[in-house]
């Protein structure tokens, strides 16, 4: 019996370091700067808890919650019908928690004159029906517009929010993550392209205002501006374990300060 104990405890100690590695996927636009964050305060007060973070898009996020790669999946967007429908016939029971608030910025080049857009221009410059600087009060030049790539839940969003669910124009740049469109958007005196809040502050780009709303902590919450959405993290029904003190330190008041420090708009 005396070498039984030991290999109990490291049985338990096995099972234990299992139960706090934390696999999150998804959204690029929460999992580049905002998760690593409140993973890292986390950690600081849960010792032994590790984490794996892939930001690769909100598709990916809830594709590898249907195949249980994942116990949170990060999204900028809700979950799609056929998405629930894939999840409940793998048995997979997504349930949102609404984690941040955001607002969808449209940007430009530092050196481009304009400083704001209508609604209607926007969806116009993303379409391609608007290809260049002059047709919207801008010097001339042709018009170079960078977009998510089809797994982004911003992509989807955008197109939700900013242009009537049409098309992005063929010649659209696709890019990975928020932080490329800005690289892009500062090296390109004719750039245009969309980043969440926590991205606006990347040196040579400015933020356009959209009919004379800026996004903000507040015209965020008051809904004036009209690119603002919910982040989500989904779970599979209601998480246990690591997954469930990670939920609910984000959503706490110590995770919300984090949100905000961030950039993003807490939920309260």
């Amino acid at each position: 019996m005396k070498h039984l104990l030991p290999l109990a405890v490291m049985a338990a100690t096995v099972l234990s370091t299992q139960a706090d590695n934390l696999t999150i996927k998804g959204s690029d636009t929460l999992g580049a700067k905002l998760v690593p964050q409140l993973a890292e305060e986390f950690k600081a007060q849960h010792p032994g808890t590790s984490f794996d973070i892939a930001a690769e898009g909100s598709t990916t996020g809830f594709a590898a919650l249907i195949d249980k790669t994942a116990a949170i999946g990060m999204a900028s967007r809700p979950a799609k019908p056929e998405e629930i429908s894939t999840a409940i016939s793998k048995g997979v029971n997504m349930k949102p928690t609404t984690v941040a608030y955001d607002g969808i910025a449209v940007i430009v080049n530092s050196g481009n004159s304009v400083a704001g857009l209508t609604k209607r221009q926007v969806e116009q410059i993303f379409t391609g029906e608007v290809a260049d600087w002059s047709a919207v009060g801008g010097p001339a030049g042709k018009i170079s517009t960078y977009t998510r790539n089809t797994s982004s839940g911003t992509y989807s969003e955008f197109k939700e929010l900013a242009m009537k669910k049409r098309d992005y124009a063929p010649d659209s740049q696709k890019l990975a993550g928020n932080e490329q469109i800005a690289s892009e958007v500062a090296k390109n005196k004719n750039g245009v392209g969309y980043v969440g809040l926590a991205y606006t502050k990347a040196p040579g780009i400015k933020v356009v205002a959209i009919d004379g709303a800026s996004p903000s902590k507040e015209s965020v919450l008051g809904k004036t501006y009209p690119y603002a959405r919910p982040t989500f993290y989904y779970t599979d029904g209601d998480p246990t374990g690591a997954a469930k003190e990670f939920v609910d330190f984000t959503v706490s008041d110590t995770g919300q300060k984090i949100v905000e420090q961030v950039g993003f708009v807490p939920i309260r």
